[in-house]
Parts: structure tokens; C-alpha cells; sequence
């Protein structure tokens, strides 16, 4: 093989395809045309003398010395990567790059929006991609790079993975404004009897930790509508008279439509964590959004 012919680009544009194993993606991540990132692979499987990746039914598929040759090449451009930041005086302002965070609707709303629009000031140059949560695949879209940062409970982030607690979060109970049966406070017998909205992410649930702790006591609401996202449920309870108990965070900007009370039950809150995978730790723009992420939330 003649090494001669091999530069830096050419040697992130295979690690990118062996991880994406699809031409379009990877030239989207790599910010380049397609026929100007084919163009590039035909330069690599010449000096590799092997094809690299060949065509699949979905995407492309990785050959044996291909396989062979991803982890050390990964391993060989991260320490390239450390060293440069080692030696590098990060500027947000003249940073450029794309953040991928994955999180739950209620995350991106409650927290990941303050970071956008603090971000936006601090680090115009950067582009944020905000990515659904799931727990079953990220650590895999970490370590290929399509997921960068995930904010999750800590009790279910994946092995592995780093992580930094962000804060503690607790429910409360809100009504619409104006209902006929809640004004201002609420007892257990009314909380009971009232038609409930239930947040169930797998979709269909009508049971959460609130009937956890009413089953305890021997009690039970009546749950009328279930809703895999949090961030639909204010407007369904400000329009309706049904109640619903949701994390904080997602109705501190609501107080004009809704009540926002304490339950009469103590639902136990949760806890959020920061996860990552090794490969951004040192990275120069991931650990400035990490700590500027961290820093926000104290501010709040």
C-alpha cells in the first residue's frame, strides 16, 4: 500500500463511512456532496486495494479487511483528535461543528431550549441537532458519532457510557384555569374521581408512579387518556377538565392557562443525568457544551 497517497481528510472519510455504512449519511455528516464522497472512497479502495464497503439492500456493508481496520483506525484519529484540543485555545465564538443531543420531549423542552437559546449567543457557529431518545440504541449511535450528548434518568443509561448528574426534578399537579371543581387547592377524594391524562413513552399505558403510590393506600384514579409525550399534555388539560401530574419544569411558563398544585398523594420525582460516550470527553467542543450545559442549569 502506498501510504504517500493517504492525508488526515481521507483517513475521516473512511472512518465516517465504516461507521454510517450509507454514502448519504456519511456525506451529511462530513458536510460534502455525495459524488464528491465517492470520488474519496475510490481513492481509498485504491490504496487499500480492497473495496472497502460494498452495496447492501440498506446502505453499504463493511468487507472482512475493512472490519479489521475501523477500531484502529478510530482509535488512531481519536488520539490525533486529543492531541490537537491539548494544544488548542478554545474560542466559542469562532467554533463551528454540529452537536447531536438525544433526549425526551419533556428534556428538550424543560431543558435542552435554554441551552439552545444560550448556545445561540455564545456559539452562533454551532449547529444543534436535537435527536429522539433511544435507550436501546445509543450507546451504538454514540460510538459512531450520530449521537454526541443524551440527557436520561441514570437508573436506565446504558453501560459504558460517562456520565454527570444535571439536576433533580418534581411533579406537580395541574387543571385548567377556571375549573369548575379545582380552585387553588385539591383532596384526595377529587383527585381520585377527576379524569387524569398519563404520559406512557412506550405508548398505551394507563398506569405511571403516581398509581403506584395510590395502589399503596388502597386507592385509584380514573386515567381517560394516554399520550406518549409530555409536551402535549398542558394544552389537552387547559382545554379540558381533566387533570394531569407532570414534571415542573414543563409548565413554569403555563401559570396563566393552568393551576399548577401539589399533589395531595407524594409522587416520588427523578433524577437527570448527562451521558457521553469516551470518544467526546476531551473534545474541545463537546466538553465546552457539557460545561456550559451544567453551568445553565445552576443559573436556573
Amino acid at each position: 500500500m502506498d501510504t504517500s497517497q493517504l492525508d488526515f481528510n481521507l483517513l475521516v472519510t473512511l472512518d465516517t463511512l465504516l461507521a454510517e455504512q450509507n454514502v448519504t449519511h456519511a456525506a451529511r455528516r462530513l458536510n460534502m456532496s455525495q459524488p464528491a464522497l465517492s470520488t474519496r472512497l475510490g481513492r481509498l479502495r485504491a490504496i487499500f486495494d480492497d473495496p472497502l464497503l460494498l452495496p447492501a439492500q440498506r446502505g453499504m456493508v463493511p468487507t472482512q479487511k475493512a472490519i479489521e481496520l475501523q477500531p484502529r483506525l478510530h482509535e488512531a484519529l481519536e488520539a490525533v483528535r486529543q492531541v490537537v484540543a491539548a494544544d488548542s485555545d478554545f474560542d466559542p465564538l469562532r467554533a463551528k461543528g454540529t452537536v447531536r443531543i438525544a433526549a425526551s420531549d419533556y428534556t428538550q423542552s424543560a431543558l435542552l431550549l435554554p441551552l439552545l437559546h444560550t448556545l445561540r449567543q455564545q456559539a452562533p457557529g454551532l449547529r444543534i441537532a436535537w435527536h429522539s431518545l433511544d435507550l436501546t440504541a445509543l450507546h451504538g449511535q454514540m460510538e459512531r458519532g450520530a449521537v454526541d450528548l443524551a440527557i436520561n434518568r441514570p437508573q436506565t443509561a446504558p453501560e459504558l457510557l460517562r456520565m454527570r448528574m444535571l439536576c433533580r426534578e418534581d411533579y406537580v399537579l395541574i387543571a385548567r384555569a377556571g375549573h369548575p371543581d379545582v380552585k387553588g387547592r385539591i383532596d384526595l377524594d377529587l383527585f381520585c374521581r377527576l379524569d387524569h391524562v398519563i404520559v406512557s413513552p412506550d405508548g398505551g399505558g394507563f398506569s405511571g408512579p403516581t398509581d403506584t403510590v395510590l395502589e399503596a393506600m388502597g386507592r385509584s384514579r380514573n386515567v381517560a387518556l394516554s399520550t406518549p409525550g409530555f409536551l402535549v399534555v398542558p394544552r389537552i388539560v387547559a382545554n379540558s377538565d381533566m387533570i394531569a401530574v407532570v414534571p415542573a419544569r414543563i409548565v413554569r411558563e403555563e401559570r396563566e392557562r393552568l393551576q399548577v398544585l401539589d399533589p395531595p398523594i407524594g409522587v416520588p420525582g427523578f433524577e437527570l443525568a448527562m451521558l457521553w460516550h469516551d470518544r467526546t470527553t476531551t473534545h474541545p467542543v463537546q466538553r465546552w457544551v457539557r460545561e456550559r450545559f451544567v453551568a445553565l442549569l445552576e443559573e436556573l
